[in-house]
C-alpha cells in the first residue's frame, strides 16, 4: 500500500487540519455577517416606507433592531460629555463628527451625533429637542443622527447600510472555503508524492 492513513505524519497533519478548520470557521462567520447585512438592508427598506417616528429604544430591549433607520425625537434636558470621531458630512466630505451624550430626565442617556465639523472643538450646545435618524453602532447600541444638525454644525451623512456588503461577505466566505479545500488538496498531494518517492528508493 503506497499511501495509507497510518503513514500520515501526525503533527503536520494536525497542523493542516486545524488550519483548514479555522478557514472553514471564517467562511461560516462571513456567511453569518452576510445574513446580518441582509437584515440591515431589509430593515432600512422597511424604515423608508414608514414615516411615523418611534420612541428611541432602550438598550437591550427587543425593539432595538426594529428601530434601526427610523426617525425619532428625544428631549435632552442637558448635554453630557462630548467626543469627536472621524466622519463624513452629507456632501461626503471628510472631517469630524461631533457626538454628545443627551441627558434625559428620568430616562437613559442617548448618544446623539450632533453634526459635522472641520475642527475638533466641541460646539456650544446645552440641550433641547433633537430629531434625527436612529443608527446602529458596531457594539449593538444605537445613536441618534441629528437631522437637522445641532449648534450650527454641518449636516451629518445619514445612516444607510451598504447595499453591496452581503455580496462581499459571500465572496469572502467562498474564498475561505476555497482556501481550506486547497490547503487539504495540496497537503494530500504532497504526502502522495512523498510516499511515491520513498517507495522508489
Amino acid at each position: 500500500m503506497i499511501f495509507g492513513i497510518r503513514r500520515w505524519p501526525i503533527v503536520p497533519t494536525l497542523v493542516v487540519l486545524v488550519a483548514a478548520a479555522i478557514m472553514v470557521r471564517l467562511g461560516f462567520w462571513q456567511l453569518d455577517r452576510m445574513n446580518q447585512e441582509q437584515g440591515k438592508l431589509a430593515r432600512f427598506e422597511q424604515a423608508a416606507e414608514l414615516s411615523a417616528p418611534v420612541a428611541f429604544p432602550k438598550p437591550g430591549s427587543p425593539d432595538v433592531e426594529q428601530a434601526a433607520y427610523r426617525r425619532a425625537t428625544v428631549d435632552c434636558s442637558g448635554a453630557g460629555a462630548w467626543r469627536t470621531t472621524a466622519g463624513r458630512n452629507a456632501q461626503d466630505q471628510a472631517g469630524y463628527v461631533q457626538i454628545v451624550e443627551c441627558l434625559r430626565s428620568g430616562l437613559e442617556a442617548v448618544e446623539v451625533q450632533a453634526g459635522w465639523s472641520e475642527n475638533l472643538a466641541a460646539p456650544d450646545w446645552n440641550g433641547g429637542e433633537v430629531s434625527g435618524v436612529i443608527a446602529p453602532n458596531r457594539d449593538g447600541t444605537m445613536v441618534l443622527v441629528a437631522d437637522p444638525p445641532l449648534a450650527d454644525l454641518e449636516a451629518n451623512a445619514l445612516p444607510t447600510p451598504k447595499a453591496d456588503q452581503p455580496a462581499k461577505n459571500l465572496s469572502y466566505a467562498v474564498q475561505w472555503f476555497a482556501f481550506a479545500l486547497t490547503a487539504l488538496v495540496i497537503y494530500v498531494l504532497a504526502l502522495r508524492r512523498r510516499q511515491r518517492d520513498r517507495a522508489a528508493v
